[in-house]
């Protein structure tokens, strides 16, 4: 009787577990579109540092701009100007947090120019 139930409870978990795979978040899409320039390395460098940290949890796409994908990428997402880096996430560059408004593109601070809210791609 024991291993009748024992065997119905792991039939039970088989069942269920694809089942609750559908429950799982999906990974944030981060795509990042840059300028593959030496004083971007530093950014760059950062960057690749800090998304393996992230694991599962996103799913990261890089675009250098002035290869073919990163071509055409530039043309899906509307960037006519020249921009060192852009950072979309879930499909937006700008984002509210904690109240504040923030862009990810522009230069990395203290790298060059600033952008203003005018300024976007």
């Amino acid at each position: 009787m024991k291993k009748i139930k024992l065997m119905g409870v792991i039939g039970l978990l088989v069942l269920l577990c694809p089942a609750l795979a559908c429950f799982a978040k999906p990974p944030v899409r981060v795509d990042i579109l840059y300028m593959n320039h030496g004083p971007m390395q530093p950014t760059l460098r950062e960057l690749k540092a800090l998304i393996p940290e992230y694991k599962d949890a996103l799913a990261v796409s890089w675009y250098d701009f002035e290869s073919r994908a990163g071509e055409e990428f530039k043309r899906k997402m509307g960037i006519t100007q020249h921009i060192p880096l852009v950072i979309w996430v879930n499909g937006r560059f700008d984002h509210t947090v904690k109240g504040r408004d923030i862009r990810f593109q522009g230069f990395p601070s203290g790298s060059g120019p600033t952008f203003s809210r005018a300024d976007g791609p």
